[in-house]
């Protein structure tokens, strides 16, 4: 069964363009250790709820947008293998550096995923 990691991140509406900069690079090296699928999607149509929502999760500011993504796998061992590589590849390094990202990574929250079911 395919897995899937997903990650919400606020972003600050002026740094979007150097945010699809970094995406793009990101994605790139996903695909390239192996990846299936590499999203990233910005919110268009997304409005605080009463209990819980994208804006609330990421405590979203006026200043901001949600970008919601994912990157999809063969299996979860498939997952760990590909990460193992990314997480070594040097083009990513400087994107690591929490002080130079162009958003606030203690308000982004992932995880992986197991699929229940694709059609």
């Amino acid at each position: 069964m395919k897995y899937v990691d997903g990650f919400v991140i606020p972003v600050p509406k002026k740094k979007l363009g150097e945010y699809r900069r970094i995406a793009r690079l990101a994605g790139k090296v996903w695909k390239e250790h192996g990846a299936l699928e590499y999203v990233e999607c910005v919110a268009e149509d997304v409005k605080p709820g009463k209990l819980t929502s994208f804006p609330q999760a990421v405590m979203l500011k006026r200043s901001e947008t949600v970008v919601f993504s994912w990157i999809t796998y063969r299996s979860r061992a498939h997952r760990d293998r590909v990460l193992a590589k990314v997480m070594k590849d040097p083009r990513l390094a400087k994107m690591m550096d929490p002080t130079k990202m162009p958003f606030d990574g203690s308000r982004m929250f992932w995880g992986g995923f197991e699929v229940l079911v694709a059609v």
